[in-house]
């Protein structure tokens, strides 16, 4: 017996370990804190700082082509140029846009990617959250291009706040994963956040999603919504998450996957807490 109790203390660092590292870090639009969001070099660069995931956003253009872009509209990522609806541009008109200066000058010349070009950044063993911008209408052309790709359907994963999306996504391609994601509001007078965890585990359910992306409010999360949500059958992912200590918090919830910015700077976050685990006094034989 003392035998098997100084092996258990000499284990127990290792297994909390293991618990706590278990969350994949993906790296939003990039690594954007370093490099312009959803370009090529942000990409590049995330697998640099060895992420597990990449996430991107992404629109069907006025020519049914796939670009990896946040907004609407290209004003905020390429300032002092003509102002394009993505949704209503051409590729070409799109891709003449340099979307990298305004994040510092040595990527100037960045331009919008497709999504055929940043599926194409992937290594293998490694993931892409693909978050779907607009609506429905992207899924036939989207299924096309992921196909295409020759990733492994366990490679990709399908994000959006449209339960539509989310609804025809697992209905059309079964094969990959679906979140839906969602952020929350707070009403000033009653101080409930909505929406609340009960309406968010139906909304899983109707729309058959695989799992959940949610803000990281902490005010609303905590270790009981992690579990609803497992206990669903359904994964827990976190979204956008820059700082040590939140991470570390989630991390010890037991969320599946961090979204950040700083790919390399959260999983050193994550490490280090895992690292503090101090080894068990031995047993005195």
């Amino acid at each position: 017996m003392r035998y098997l109790i100084a092996t258990f203390a000499l284990l127990l660092p290792m297994f909390v370990t293991e618990s706590v590292m278990g969350q994949k870090i993906v790296a939003h639009r990039g690594a954007s804190f370093d490099a312009p969001e959803n370009t090529l070099a942000a990409f590049r660069q995330a697998w640099q700082q060895q992420a597990d995931a990449i996430e991107g956003d992404f629109y069907l253009t006025s020519d049914g082509q796939i670009v990896c872009i946040h907004d609407k509209t290209t004003k905020r990522v390429a300032p002092q140029q003509p102002v394009l609806q993505v949704a209503k541009s051409t590729l070409a008109e799109l891709r003449a846009l340099d979307v990298g200066s305004w994040k510092d000058p040595r990527y100037q010349g960045e331009t919008i990617p497709t999504l055929q070009e940043v599926l194409a950044t992937i290594p293998a063993g490694k993931q892409i959250f693909v978050e779907i911008k607009c609506g429905p209408e992207i899924l036939p052309e989207l299924k096309k291009q992921l196909t295409a790709s020759g990733l492994a359907a366990e490679q990709i994963v399908i994000i959006a706040f449209d339960q539509a999306v989310v609804r025809g996504a697992r209905r059309m391609m079964p094969q990959y994963k679906a979140n839906w994601l969602t952020s929350y509001k707070q009403n000033k007078v009653t101080t409930q956040w909505t929406p609340s965890r009960s309406r968010v585990l139906e909304i899983l359910q109707q729309t058959s999603a695989t799992g959940l992306g949610t803000q990281g409010n902490l005010e609303v999360l905590g270790p009981k919504f992690v579990d609803a949500v497992h206990q669903a059958g359904k994964e827990f992912h976190v979204w956008t998450v820059n700082d040590a200590d939140p991470a570390r918090t989630l991390a010890g919830w037991g969320a599946d996957s961090l979204t950040t910015d700083r790919p390399a700077f959260i999983r050193q976050a994550i490490t280090q807490e895992a690292a503090k685990v101090e080894p068990a006094e031995p047993v005195a034989g």
